[in-house]
Protein backbone atom coordinates (compact mmCIF):
# COMPACT_ATOMS: atom_id res chain seq x y z
CA UNK A 1 0.00 0.00 0.00
CA UNK A 2 1.14 3.61 -0.63
CA UNK A 3 0.24 6.05 1.83
CA UNK A 4 -0.03 9.86 0.59
CA UNK A 5 -0.26 13.43 2.39
CA UNK A 6 2.03 14.46 5.76
CA UNK A 7 3.09 11.07 6.95
CA UNK A 8 7.02 11.63 7.09
CA UNK A 9 8.23 13.18 9.92
CA UNK A 10 5.02 11.95 12.15
CA UNK A 11 6.18 8.96 13.59
CA UNK A 12 3.90 6.89 10.77
CA UNK A 13 6.76 4.41 10.23
CA UNK A 14 6.87 3.34 13.64
CA UNK A 15 3.37 3.42 14.40
CA UNK A 16 2.49 1.34 11.38
CA UNK A 17 5.30 -1.03 13.10
CA UNK A 18 3.72 -1.04 16.11
CA UNK A 19 -0.10 -1.69 15.14
CA UNK A 20 2.02 -4.42 12.63
CA UNK A 21 3.17 -6.53 15.37
CA UNK A 22 -0.02 -5.99 17.40
CA UNK A 23 -2.22 -7.66 15.14
CA UNK A 24 0.73 -10.51 14.18
CA UNK A 25 0.81 -8.73 10.73
CA UNK A 26 4.63 -9.56 8.60
CA UNK A 27 6.27 -6.80 6.73
CA UNK A 28 7.88 -3.56 6.03
CA UNK A 29 7.04 0.13 5.99
CA UNK A 30 9.57 2.46 4.49
CA UNK A 31 9.60 5.96 3.26
CA UNK A 32 9.45 7.32 -0.37
CA UNK A 33 11.35 10.17 -1.84
CA UNK A 34 8.02 11.51 -2.85
CA UNK A 35 6.93 12.32 0.24
CA UNK A 36 4.49 9.14 0.40
CA UNK A 37 5.07 6.26 2.90
CA UNK A 38 5.00 2.21 1.13
CA UNK A 39 4.13 -0.52 3.16
CA UNK A 40 4.03 -4.21 2.36
CA UNK A 41 1.11 -6.51 5.27
CA UNK A 42 0.81 -9.94 4.93
CA UNK A 43 -0.91 -12.15 7.37
CA UNK A 44 -4.67 -13.11 8.29
CA UNK A 45 -7.00 -10.74 6.11
CA UNK A 46 -8.49 -9.72 9.11
CA UNK A 47 -5.61 -8.31 10.88
CA UNK A 48 -4.13 -6.78 7.67
CA UNK A 49 -7.38 -4.89 7.33
CA UNK A 50 -6.69 -3.62 10.73
CA UNK A 51 -3.47 -2.46 9.89
CA UNK A 52 -5.00 -0.65 6.76
CA UNK A 53 -7.41 1.21 7.95
CA UNK A 54 -5.11 2.71 10.61
CA UNK A 55 -2.88 3.41 7.99
CA UNK A 56 -5.90 5.39 6.28
CA UNK A 57 -5.87 7.96 9.31
CA UNK A 58 -2.24 7.23 10.94
CA UNK A 59 -1.35 8.80 13.92
CA UNK A 60 -2.38 11.91 15.25
CA UNK A 61 0.31 14.08 13.91
CA UNK A 62 -0.12 12.68 10.08
CA UNK A 63 -2.67 14.19 7.85
CA UNK A 64 -3.69 10.99 5.04
CA UNK A 65 -4.47 12.74 1.86
CA UNK A 66 -5.07 9.29 0.44
CA UNK A 67 -4.16 5.75 1.01
CA UNK A 68 -3.54 3.10 -2.26
CA UNK A 69 -4.43 -0.38 -1.35
CA UNK A 70 -2.55 -3.17 -4.04
CA UNK A 71 -3.01 -7.13 -3.18
CA UNK A 72 -0.38 -8.86 -4.27
CA UNK A 73 0.38 -12.02 -3.74
CA UNK A 74 2.04 -13.06 -0.25
CA UNK A 75 5.98 -13.61 -0.01
CA UNK A 76 5.90 -15.52 2.96
CA UNK A 77 7.56 -12.82 5.11
CA UNK A 78 8.17 -12.68 8.44
CA UNK A 79 8.59 -10.05 10.89
CA UNK A 80 7.79 -6.30 10.73
CA UNK A 81 10.76 -3.89 9.51
CA UNK A 82 10.87 -0.19 9.30
CA UNK A 83 13.35 0.67 6.54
Amino acid sequence: MTVYGRVQGVFFRDSVREQAQTHDVSGWVCNRSDGAVEAVLEGPAESVDRVVRFCQTGPSGAQVERAEVNEQEPEGLSGFQVR
